[in-house]
């Protein structure tokens, strides 16, 4: 018995030193990232700048497919980056990103919070940090039946939309660019969920401040990209993308903070006239959990800014492809009206009766995600993907926009069909369109921005029919760090 067992060993050890032994062309052979293809320094610098990259950082996901497979590495200054845009192979990441996931470094960010004392919040801190606040936030925003509970919130907000869209109609029912209605409407949204008051986003006049938030934050991520594209010492002989990206920062902190602190002063004045003091919006909730005043601003201010993007490109994008393809419209405001059985306000209930309507916003997030590409860094150990070996600490780049249009994953990939998701006979890899994310650090508002997106499309597909824009122009997407209409979009919005 001794004999063969040690004969088996041998064996083993054999065949293990042959694939060990094997070259690049072994199946198990590990290869190092001196073996990873990729564009050249000169080539990518090229791309990014010379050739609109910044704009376009979905489309060189595409790109670097065709050219170096699914995996390439690609290095800008000191930084190299690994992109994988292949399903499985995300998984294989994913599924090794340990106990305390960290996405990619956010360097201006937190450089931003450093320079002016600020605490990190949700999308910027990590470890046991970013656990603590992740774990609270939870249940309130995770939990099914605690959303349920905004429905009435978000309605309220729905019906102002509806009021304004007739107020902005033109002749033939026209409403012009409808991203910048949408982004006011998603900011009302996540402002009466964290305040439970309303900043009048939807009044005939928008006040000024919350204009300027606005517009903060659409220049904050464009000045993203920039500002870490850009070495530091480049700030010091090129000030003003950091000095306006800072201007940018300090105006959403200081709009989050005075909304904070009117909203708990007010409670703390209840409570001086002994009255009853009960909260369902999350700055309550958090102020209740003895965290410093500093986090619980950060925190807020990034939850606005994160609840405003997945709104409005969404319901963008949503409406127009519906413009588009009447017929699946149709077919979405019979299950709507079915589901509601007479009524005209739907409820987080109803949406379980709405398969299509899950199943629409499920294939425009297919076409458009909000984030095209998320990155994780694995900071405990070294790890394999795809027969590579991936020191840790080494930025991975996942490419969510390649793999939601992949052929060999999807059929008709460009193509608008949200039938596919209904189809049983059709399956898809689980990780070929993540737009929320997935595991820990999936987005926290997902199931929040889902019932706002739902109530509020079903709302107007049955007010509206929608139709497309009388002069045929076609819309593509571009990158502002998140995935945004290249082009304004107007749609026309004929009262039934």
């Amino acid at each position: 018995i001794c004999g063969t067992f040690w004969l088996l060993i041998q064996v083993f050890m054999h065949r293990w030193a042959e694939g060990a032994s094997a070259g690049p062309e072994g199946t198990k052979a590990v290869r190092t990232l001196d073996d990873m293809p990729g564009p050249s320094v000169a080539s990518f610098a090229w791309d990014l700048f010379a050739k609109r990259g910044l704009s376009r950082l979905h489309e060189l996901q595409l790109e670097g497919v065709q050219r170096y497979g699914p995996m390439w590495k690609a290095s800008f200054g000191p930084i190299l980056t690994v992109h994988v845009a292949d399903p499985a192979l995300i998984e294989q990441v994913l599924r090794q990103e340990g106990q305390h996931p960290m996405r990619s470094d956010l360097s201006s960010w937190k450089d931003y919070r450093k320079l002016r004392g600020h605490h990190y919040g949700l999308l910027t801190s990590e470890g046991e940090e970013w656990q603590s606040v992740r774990s609270l936030l939870g249940k309130h925003m995770l939990r099914p039946k605690a959303v349920e509970a905004y429905d009435k919130t978000l309605n309220s907000v729905v019906g102002d939309l509806i009021a304004k869209l007739r107020l902005r109609r033109r002749s033939q029912g026209l409403v012009t660019d409808i991203a910048s209605e949408f982004y006011r409407f998603g900011l009302e949204g996540i402002s009466s969920v964290l305040f439970e008051s309303r900043i009048g986003c939807l009044d005939e006049v928008v006040p000024e401040e919350t204009e300027r938030f606005i517009q903060s934050i659409n220049t904050m991520f464009v000045m993203t990209l920039l500002t870490m594209a850009m070495p530091s010492w480049l700030h010091q002989l090129f000030p003003k993308p950091w000095n306006i990206f800072c201007q940018c920062w300090d105006y959403m902190f200081d709009f989050a903070k005075g909304h904070i602190d009117q909203r708990l002063t007010a409670e703390a004045e209840k409570v001086g006239r002994g009255e009853k003091v009960e909260g369902r919006y999350l700055t309550y909730f958090l102020s209740q959990t003895g965290l410093p005043m500093k986090t619980v601003y950060s925190n807020v201010t990034e939850l606005l800014l994160a609840g405003v993007d997945t709104i409005s490109s969404t319901m963008s994008w949503s409406l127009y492809e519906l413009s588009r393809h009447p017929e699946v419209q149709a077919s979405l405001r019979d299950e709507v009206l079915s589901a509601l059985g007479g009524r005209r306000i739907p409820t987080a209930a109803d949406v379980a009766h709405m398969p299509l309507l899950k199943a629409t916003v499920k294939e425009v997030l297919r076409l458009y995600p909000v984030i095209p590409a998320n990155a994780r860094v694995i900071t405990e150990r070294d790890i394999q993907v795809g027969g590579y070996l991936i020191p840790k600490n080494t930025l991975i780049t996942l490419c969510h926009f390649a793999t939601s249009r992949d052929p060999a994953v999807f059929s008709n990939p460009d193509e608008f069909q949200p039938h596919r998701w209904l189809n049983k006979d059709q399956t898809h890899h689980p990780y070929a369109s993540v737009p929320f994310g997935v595991g820990k650090r999936s987005c926290i508002g997902r199931r929040i921005a889902e019932l706002e997106l739902y109530l509020a499309l079903s709302r107007i597909l049955m007010e509206f029919d929608v139709k497309p824009d009388p002069e045929g122009i076609s819309v593509k997407p571009m990158t502002r760090t998140l995935l945004v209409p290249e082009n304004v979009i107007n749609l026309q919005f004929i009262e039934r």
